[in-house]
């Protein structure tokens, strides 16, 4: 009787738990919904300029909220010096307050960064035109000499989606050691819940799961989980916000800062996350020169690490490398990313070798299905990639 009770007291116990998150995601959704209403009228009351659009914008966004506001503020200030605390140290600090001085004082000089990596056009780069390539933004690179060997539209901006996971496990493995890949992160509703009211893909990781640290790696990029994703950033910089300036940090040191920037390492979409599809090139030129980021992205299916909650580990599949590897490339297609919002359609970044085991780099944006946009690969590394 005590197993059958036992059981029972489970199943309530877990209804209730259901019953909870479901109550809480519905409230975390309205609560977007009507930020994003707010933001819309914000949008809309621009445009009146003037005293009266001035002093409308301040009822709307200072009176409305009431009381709140002085909460959240002291919230954003407590949780931005703490993020600062884990992220920065007192050197860092006392740069700051010299660059504020200079700020003040005008003598502060606007620095610049060179990039890395630079992708150079010469007079054989084509432009596609392809009639079987239908993704409206494209770039194929050679990764030995760092030119253009076919493109479109590679310089306007898109939004990249879950290819945004490339550099969030880039961040991420600059970051740990070897050694910590076998530590372990408990998740939370805080992470569990962003996947789930965001409508992001997920590894299906639950709230008080132990995760090792390596499977958030794997997770991030193979089934694109916005769980894992967000668990990683968090293991990594203490929060979500801090390691996306961890991120824009690095798109500033690969020298992209003015054509690239994010706001999540999801890849959610946000008018202020964006790149373009060169960007998205570069930044996979970096991730396969890390070893831990192209054994991640190179990986085909994978199964994480068994816990109490998943007693057989959880088998996760790269489907872009899957559905690929049986495609007549001429070489043979090794890492990759796919991505997809409605604001973009699918995309997809991946890295092969061709030609005599010569690297090149494809990104494609614009497509309207995941299956079109592996075709719109496939064709670009047919018709692009020389035979020489």
């Amino acid at each position: 009787m005590e197993p059958f009770l036992d059981n029972r007291d489970n199943k309530e116990k877990n209804r209730e738990q259901s019953s909870r998150r479901s109550e809480r995601i519905e409230r975390m959704r309205q609560e977007k919904r009507r930020q994003e209403r707010q933001r819309r009228m914000m949008k809309k009351l621009l445009p009146l300029g003037g005293a009266l659009g001035v002093l409308i914008i301040i009822i709307v966004a200072v009176v409305v909220p009431g009381k709140k506001s002085d909460v959240n503020d002291k919230q954003v200030k407590e949780k931005t010096e703490k993020n600062v605390a884990q992220t920065s140290g007192s050197e860092p600090v006392e740069i700051a307050e010299e660059e504020m001085a200079a700020v003040e004082t005008g003598t502060q000089e606007k620095k610049t960064t060179p990039p890395i990596y630079n992708f150079e056009s010469t007079a054989d780069t084509i432009t596609i035109n392809s009639e079987n390539m239908l993704s409206s933004h494209a770039i194929l690179v050679n990764e030995n000499t760092d030119t253009i060997v076919a493109a479109k539209g590679e310089k306007e901006r898109i939004s990249p989606a879950s290819m945004t996971k490339v550099l969030t496990v880039l961040v991420a493995a600059e970051h740990i050691k070897e050694e910590d890949l076998d530590d372990t992160f408990t998740m939370t509703l805080e992470v569990t819940d962003y996947a789930y009211t965001n409508d992001c893909s997920s590894v299906g990781f639950l709230d008080g799961e132990k995760v090792k640290v390596r499977d958030l790696f794997y997770g991030t990029i193979l089934p694109s989980g916005g769980d894992a994703a967000v668990g990683l950033a968090t293991y990594v910089a203490g929060s979500h916000e801090a390691f996306v300036d961890l991120m824009n940090k690095k798109l500033e040191e690969l020298g992209l800062s003015d054509s690239a920037h994010f706001t999540n390492c999801v890849g959610i979409y946000d008018e202020n996350h964006y790149c373009t599809v060169y960007d998205m090139a570069v930044i996979m030129k970096a991730a396969v020169q890390n070893e831990l980021c192209k054994k991640v992205l190179s990986a085909h299916t994978y199964t994480t690490t068994p816990t109490t909650e998943h007693p057989e580990g959880i088998i996760i599949s790269n489907w872009f490398l899957r559905r690929i590897e049986d495609k007549d490339t001429g070489g043979q297609v090794l890492c990759a990313k796919t991505g997809y919002v409605a604001q973009s359609q699918s995309c997809a970044v991946s890295y092969g070798t061709f030609a005599g085991e010569t690297p090149y780099i494809c990104v494609t944006a614009g497509s309207y299905s995941s299956w079109r946009c592996i075709y719109d690969h496939v064709e670009i590394y047919n018709q692009y990639v020389t035979s020489e």
